[in-house]
């Protein structure tokens, strides 16, 4: 698993509270989240590749969590490495009565307990070694957390802020590969970078002209990735989600937290 990528400055893309709720709890009457939490201490095959999926998608606010509280660059990777193992073991979740309904709450109050009560540092588990299933860029977790820590926010906040990033970029990485299977993949190119609502006709009419376009085309073509980008976005909070009714609080949460950045 690799990471998306540096996370970029400026506001939060076009997250619209309260759009199109398409009956949410008929389409996603069973997310990753909520496959996790069935199965519970059990375990089956399904859950894990969930848990397994969420884990990859979500690793790193989590480390820089754990940097922010003021570990090492070294420390933090033991750390993380450590709690996935233990996690993907099954071994971390009796607390999900607790932090259940969203995967966010339940992933930090599971570090948080686990960095209180759990880390022996006499038997710290070594980097590459033990029973790990995620393979995690350290590299590129180490160069986006120096971006990241600039800023003066608490640890917590940091972890909701890193949650907004990784989200969005799963999103637009999903959306250029669905685009570049199309046959799209230098339109996607193009019009990423508009997809703020306020983008000035100037910045629209140059990047139709650079595609050969009419600038009429072209919104018509923006407009279209705008509203499949909503949809997205929404899909993939509503997968770590227990009750997808919650997606419009939860896009909330993550817009507060990103525009507190």
């Amino acid at each position: 698993m690799r990471m998306m990528g540096p996370q970029r400055k400026g506001k939060m893309p076009i997250i619209e509270m309260g759009a199109s709720r398409q009956s949410s709890g008929d389409l996603f009457a069973t997310t990753r989240w909520t496959a996790v939490i069935a199965a519970g201490m059990r375990g089956s095959p399904q859950s894990e590749r969930a848990l397994e999926e969420l884990c990859e998608a979500y690793w790193y606010p989590l480390y820089a969590y754990v940097r922010r509280r003021g570990h090492s660059r070294e420390d933090a990777e033991d750390l993380t490495q450590a709690f996935f193992s233990r996690l993907l073991d099954g071994r971390s979740l009796e607390g999900l009565s607790a932090q259940r309904g969203r995967f966010r709450a339940f992933l930090l109050a599971s570090m948080k307990h686990f960095l209180a009560n759990e880390w022996d540092r006499a038997n710290r588990l070594k980097r590459g070694g033990g029973r790990v299933h995620l393979s995690l860029d350290w590299a590129t977790a180490d160069t986006q957390f120096k971006i990241a820590d600039r800023c003066a926010a608490s640890p917590e906040a940091l972890f909701d802020r890193e949650w907004a990033l990784a989200l969005l970029e799963r999103v637009l990485e999903g959306l250029r590969n669905a685009y570049a299977a199309e046959g799209h993949g230098p339109l996607f190119s193009a019009l990423q970078p508009l997809l703020l609502p306020e983008t000035g006709g100037g910045r629209i009419a140059d990047a139709a002209r650079s595609l050969g376009m009419e600038e009429g085309t072209l919104r018509v073509a923006l407009h279209r990735l705008r509203k499949r980008y909503r949809k997205h976005l929404r899909e993939e909070i509503v997968q770590t989600l227990e009750n997808p009714a919650e997606v419009d609080e939860e896009m909330r949460t993550l817009f507060q937290a990103f525009a507190a950045g």
